[in-house]
C-alpha cells in the first residue's frame, strides 16, 4: 500500500476565525445609523433622505472608480465607502447643493482613502476631512441652515433676527439668545447638521454598535465624560454641550473609525480625552461655536504616537538565561 503523504501548514498565531468581517460590520453601522436619519427626515423632510443617497452613491462611484484607474481590486463591497457616503452627509446642513456634497466625497474617498492605499491605510478619518475641507472651500452653504416647523421655538424665533437666522444651538447660545430646552435637544428638534440633531437617536445607534461589539466604549465614554466634565469648569450647561453640534455623532460614528483611533484600551481612553479636551478648548476660546471635527482630526494625527506610547510590551527573559 503506499504511503499517503499531506501537507502540513504552519502559519503564525492566532488560529481563531472570526465571523465578522469588513462587510458585516459596516451593514452593523449602516443600521446604527438609521435612527438618526429617520429624525432628520422627520425634522427636515424628504431633502434629507436625497442628500444622504446622493452622498453614499458618489463615494461607491468614486471608490470604484479610482480603484479602477488605478488597477487595484474591486472594494466596494465592503461597504466602508456607504458609511463614509452616510456619515459625511449626515455632518452637512440638509439644503447643501449635491455638486458641493460630491467635492466632499471626492475629497474623502479618492484623497484621503484611496491616494493612501485605500482602507485601512487612510491617516484620518475620511468623511471628516470632507466635511473640512467643504466648510473651508464653501464657508457660506455649509453655514446655511433650514428652519422648519418642526424646530423647537426658540429656533423659531430667532429666524426672525436676520443676525442669527438659522442658527444652530450653539450659535444661539454664542449670541446670548434663547436656546432650546434640553429635552428638545435630546430628541433632534433643533437646527444644525442633518445627522446630529438628535442626542436620542444617536445613542441608540451607539447602543447598538457596543452591544454587538463593533466598537469598544471606551473613546464614546472618555469623550462624553471629558465634554461633561469641562463643561462643569467652564460654568457651562453640560448636558446642552452634549446634545448640541457633532458631539454624539463624533464620539459614537467617527472617533471610532478602526483605522485612524488606538489599538489599545488605554490609548482609545486617551484619545477620547483629547478628543474632548479640544472640542472644549475650540468652543469656549475660538471663534468658531464647534471643534468636534477639528478636535477628532487632530487626535487622529496623533494617534500612531498614542498607539507607540501605550502598546504592551513584549516579554522579555532576564539576561543570563533563558526563562523556564
Amino acid at each position: 500500500m503506499a504511503e499517503r503523504h499531506t501537507n502540513l501548514i504552519v502559519a503564525s498565531a492566532p488560529h481563531v476565525v472570526s465571523p465578522a468581517n469588513t462587510a458585516s460590520i459596516m451593514r452593523d453601522v449602516l443600521i446604527a445609523l438609521i435612527p438618526a436619519l429617520a429624525v432628520s427626515v422627520y425634522v427636515f423632510g424628504i431633502r434629507a433622505l436625497m442628500l444622504s443617497v446622493c452622498c453614499v452613491v458618489f463615494c461607491v462611484f468614486f471608490e470604484w472608480l479610482s480603484r479602477r484607474i488605478m488597477k487595484r481590486s474591486n472594494t466596494i463591497g465592503d461597504l466602508s465607502a456607504a458609511v463614509t457616503g452616510l456619515i459625511l452627509a449626515f455632518n452637512l446642513p440638509v439644503r447643501l447643493p449635491f455638486w458641493m456634497a460630491a467635492v466632499g466625497c471626492l475629497i474623502a474617498i479618492v484623497v484621503v482613502k484611496q491616494l493612501f492605499g485605500g482602507l485601512g491605510q487612510n491617516f484620518a478619518n475620511p468623511a471628516i476631512v470632507g466635511r473640512i475641507t467643504l466648510f473651508i472651500g464653501f464657508a457660506s452653504p455649509m453655514a446655511n441652515w433650514t428652519i422648519t416647523s418642526r424646530m423647537s421655538q426658540a429656533i423659531l424665533s430667532a429666524a426672525e433676527v436676520d443676525a442669527t437666522t438659522g442658527a444652530t444651538p450653539l450659535a444661539l447660545s454664542a449670541a446670548g439668545l434663547p436656546v432650546p430646552t434640553n429635552m428638545e435637544m435630546f430628541l433632534g428638534l433643533i437646527n444644525g447638521s442633518m445627522g446630529e440633531i438628535s442626542a436620542a437617536a444617536l445613542l441608540l445607534g451607539g447602543i447598538y454598535l457596543i452591544v454587538r461589539k463593533v466598537i469598544s466604549p471606551a473613546i464614546p465614554v472618555s469623550f462624553l465624560a471629558t465634554v461633561a466634565v469641562l463643561s462643569l469648569v467652564f460654568g457651562l450647561d453640560p448636558i446642552f454641550q452634549l446634545c448640541a453640534g457633532g458631539v454624539m455623532l463624533g464620539a459614537i460614528f467617527m472617533a471610532t473609525d478602526y483605522v485612524t483611533s488606538p489599538i489599545t484600551t488605554t490609548g482609545r481612553i486617551i484619545f477620547g480625552i483629547g478628543c474632548g479636551v479640544f472640542t472644549m478648548l475650540i468652543r469656549v476660546y475660538a471663534s468658531y461655536p464647534e471643534g468636534v471635527s477639528f478636535a477628532i482630526l487632530l487626535m487622529n494625527i496623533l494617534t500612531p504616537h498614542i498607539d507607540r506610547l501605550t502598546r504592551h510590551k513584549t516579554f522579555k527573559p532576564a539576561e543570563g538565561g533563558a526563562s523556564k
